[in-house]
Parts: C-alpha cells; sequence; structure tokens
C-alpha cells in the first residue's frame, strides 16, 4: 500500500469498526434483490433435478466401466 493511501485510511478502534461492519452489513442487505417464492421453487427444482439427472449418468458410467474391467481382467 503506498504511503499516500494509508494516510487517508482513518484509524478506528476495534468498537467502532466492529460497529461499522455491522452498519455496513445491513446496508449492502438492504440492496440485495430477493428472489420471489415462485422463482425460489422453481430454480430450486431446476438444481435438484440436473443433479440427479448428473449424478444418474455418473453412476452409469461408472457401473458400464467397472463391468467393462470386470470382462478384461
Amino acid at each position: 500500500m503506498s504511503k499516500k493511501n494509508e494516510a487517508e485510511m482513518p484509524e478506528t478502534t476495534n468498537g467502532s469498526s466492529l460497529l461499522n461492519f455491522f452498519q455496513g452489513t445491513r446496508e449492502e442487505l438492504e440492496k440485495v434483490v430477493w428472489p420471489s417464492r415462485k422463482q425460489l421453487v422453481s430454480e430450486s427444482a431446476a438444481v435438484l433435478l440436473m443433479v440427479t439427472l448428473s449424478a444418474s449418468l455418473i453412476y452409469l458410467v461408472d457401473g458400464f466401466f467397472g463391468w467393462v474391467a470386470k470382462q478384461v481382467f
């Protein structure tokens, strides 16, 4: 960090920096655009479906390669 940036930073004590942290956190959470219940359910279902399909595909491919390995060895 350059000398200029260090000089611009105000000195704070632990108490005020902790208070600033919580105030800043609250301000940022107020800016968040939360999804509607319908959107949340829809996107959660899509994620669960994709995870299930991916896991099933991996299970089938693993089973196939296991079967091939038994046939070869």
